[in-house]
């Protein structure tokens, strides 16, 4: 059963197009990786995703119920590309700040989960860049959600942080939430166990890493997507 379902999603911004009509399924207990160029709408579709969007046409549906709804508020983490945390207050207070906004609980788990337990009381702004990632990325296990949508939580982090913050995307998965990653970086694409390949806002093709570079006969993932784009022209 799909966590996710996107029905013939239409953005306009301006007079630019950036969704023409996307459809596509998210499934739980699976880490799916949103992959394509910048600009190619991945951020425009998570929007959408957790019902920030305003959206033209179609639907989106998030664990049987529309996007942004109520009562998917506890159910739903979403962690945007800059830190979503406030740089005056420490870690902890972050969390509890968050905690008690959305009437969950979990503070000091999340904070182990992440292992920020040396700098819990720091001031956020203190920290550094890889550490703020992960104050941010802890809001987001607040309460055990459902689903995490996640905009390039890895941009800019060195490769053992990013190692490890996908070591935790694949035990959320594996833990039954519905994990949604957006990357431009192809090599990151097989850590997932579904992609979702975006150009210029249409869907050019889905699957496991491994059927999308068999279906290309590509070496690896920068080819495959290569070809794909080729083949859509």
């Amino acid at each position: 059963m799909a966590a996710i379902e996107v029905k013939d999603l239409r953005v306009v911004r301006g007079e630019r197009v950036v969704l023409p009509g996307l459809s596509a399924e998210i499934a739980a207990g699976r880490v799916t990786g949103l992959l394509g160029p910048s600009g190619s709408g991945k951020s425009t579709l998570m929007r959408a995703i957790v019902g920030v969007q305003i959206v033209a046409g179609g639907s989106v549906r998030v664990l049987g119920e529309p996007a942004g709804s109520p009562s998917l508020r506890s159910r739903v983490a979403y962690i945007t590309q800059a830190p979503s945390v406030y740089a005056d207050l420490t870690v902890r207070e972050n969390l509890r700040y968050f905690a008690r906004v959305l009437g969950v609980g979990g503070v000091d788990r999340a904070i182990e989960t992440v292992g920020l337990e040396s700098h819990a009381d720091a001031v956020v702004d203190r920290l550094s860049g890889g550490q703020k990632a992960r104050a941010s990325l802890a809001t987001a296990l607040l309460g055990t959600p459902d689903v995490l949508v996640l905009d390039e939580p890895t941009v800019g982090q060195d490769p053992l942080l990013r190692r490890e913050l996908w070591d935790e995307f694949r035990a959320l998965a594996e833990g039954g939430a519905a994990v949604l990653v957006s990357s431009h970086v192809m090599d990151e694409a097989d850590r997932c166990d579904e992609l979702l390949l975006l150009r210029d806002g249409d869907l050019l093709s889905t699957g496991t890493p491994a059927e999308l570079r068999e279906r290309t006969h590509a070496r690896d993932l920068d080819e495959a997507f290569l070809r794909l784009v080729e083949e859509a022209a």
